[in-house]
């Protein structure tokens, strides 16, 4: 199961990558602040998952002592 996780958190963090440039590169050309936004909130909720998701892997390798 851990290592499901781990490739979770993984591909979570590439996400928050993924959307972290996009966003960033829209705001720069100076596109739509909306989808901006938009971007920006999908990052932050990327972010979350990702604290869940190595809380979880914390607390499964530490319970293997």
């Amino acid at each position: 199961m851990s290592v499901a996780l781990t490739c979770l958190l993984v591909l979570t963090l590439l996400g928050v990558i993924g959307v972290l440039g996009f966003g960033v590169a829209t705001m720069i050309r100076g596109g739509n602040p909306r989808l901006s936004n938009k971007l920006m909130q999908s990052r932050v909720i990327l972010q979350g998952a990702a604290l869940v998701i190595l809380a979880v892997l914390m607390m499964l390798a530490g319970g293997h002592h």
